[in-house]
Order: structure tokens, then C-alpha cells, then sequence
């Protein structure tokens, strides 16, 4: 088997981020559809300020106009993958995988739990207790209490069985930002981050470490 290669693209924006991503993912969806064996790819990294809407989300949950979102030094994407309305900036760790799920053995469903119950046990190390929440994809705390809130967003697209888009975690994120959207499409749900929870601000480095030591373990054990 080919080995899964990690790739850290930085700070960077979304439009060079996708372009990147979309183009790893054509090539391995044209190498599968050729029978030829490739590895997947993981890329990781932090955007500059950027909302982003997938295809069944509803325009209205971003609350302001372009004006106000100059002011922010913000863009705005309509983009290729499930889910509403969420935000990207720096202090938030982005994982794209670019993966066949055949090659793991695992259907979209398996896929998106394979990566809840991933981000809940790196959290756990922190000493936070991700959950999921049931018919809401993504890790959430405090599931089904007035003080529920979300700390990773999930979207991807999934062609042929090449999967595309992928994690959002807040860890160091100006949360401030969510103040001008409906996350998720949600109005009486909050969002937090490592660093709220903890009171601190934490080492991405160290945190991106822990997020592609365990993808690459838990995947080659789906092999």
C-alpha cells in the first residue's frame, strides 16, 4: 500500500487552499477510475478570515452585507461540500483528507464518525469532553443542556468514494467572527474553543501533531 502523505499548507487562503485541495482530489479520483493505486493526501492548515456555505445552506445565515464583511477583512464562498454556513480564520486547525474510502473500508457514514470520535479523543486529552449530537454533524459539549455548543465543524464532499473538505476545530479562533453568521445554520446553539474551554491558548503545532499521528494510526489500521 502507497503511504498517506501529510502536507501542511500554513496560513493560507481559501480560494489557494481549495485550488490545491481540488486538485489532488481530481487526480486521485482519475487514478482510481484508471485502477491505479495512489495515495491519499491530508492537508492541513489555517485560513485567513473566510465564511464559507455549502450547497444546501441558506444565504440568510450569513447576517451582514459586503460592506461589513470588508470591514472584517473577511471573504465569502459558496462551496462543493454538505453542511450551512461556518467560519475559518487563523487559530483554527483545517484538516482536508483526500482519501479513498474504499481503500479504508468505510462508507460516508462510517467516515464521518471515524472523524467525530477522532477529534473527541484528542480533545479528551486536553481534558475536554467532546460529544456528538444526534442529527447534527460535527463534536459538540454539553450536548442537549442550554449550554450546548460546538467546537469542530464537519462538511465534505464525497465522489466515487474520494472524499474532499473535511474539519474545522476551534482552538485558538476568534470566536467574535461567528457573531455575524448563523454556524451551521443554528441560532440558539453556541460555539467554543479549546482555548475558552481551557482558559489558555494552546500550541497549534503540538495540536496539529497529535490530530495527524492519530489519522495516520487509525487509518492504516483500517487497511
Amino acid at each position: 500500500m502507497n503511504n498517506l502523505i501529510i502536507k501542511d499548507l500554513g496560513l493560507i487562503s481559501y480560494t489557494d487552499a481549495y485550488q490545491v485541495q481540488n486538485e489532488l482530489f481530481t487526480d486521485l479520483l482519475n487514478r482510481k477510475l484508471r485502477n491505479e493505486t495512489a495515495s491519499g493526501t491530508v492537508l492541513f492548515c489555517e485560513h485567513q478570515h473566510v465564511y464559507t456555505i455549502g450547497k444546501s445552506g441558506n444565504r440568510q445565515n450569513l447576517l451582514i452585507g459586503n460592506n461589513r464583511l470588508k470591514e472584517l477583512n473577511a471573504e465569502f464562498f459558496p462551496v462543493d461540500r454538505g453542511g450551512d454556513i461556518t467560519y475559518h480564520g487563523p487559530g483554527q486547525i483545517v484538516v482536508y483528507p483526500i482519501i479513498d474510502l474504499d481503500k479504508y473500508h468505510m462508507g460516508v457514514k462510517d467516515y464521518i464518525y471515524f472523524i467525530e470520535y477522532l477529534i473527541i479523543d484528542i480533545l479528551k486529552q486536553y481534558g475536554i469532553k467532546g460529544e456528538i449530537s444526534s442529527g447534527n454533524i460535527g463534536v459538540w459539549l454539553d450536548v442537549e443542556k442550554p449550554t450546548e455548543r460546538k467546537i469542530c465543524a464537519i462538511g465534505v464532499k464525497v465522489s466515487r468514494k474520494i472524499t474532499m473538505h473535511g474539519i474545522a476545530l476551534n482552538v485558538n479562533t476568534d470566536l467574535s467572527y461567528f457573531n455575524f453568521i448563523n454556524p451551521c445554520g443554528f441560532t440558539k446553539k453556541g460555539v467554543t474553543s479549546v482555548k475558552k474551554e481551557l482558559c489558555r491558548n494552546i500550541d497549534i503545532k503540538e495540536f496539529k501533531l497529535e490530530i495527524q499521528k492519530k489519522i495516520i494510526s487509525r487509518l492504516y489500521a483500517k487497511l
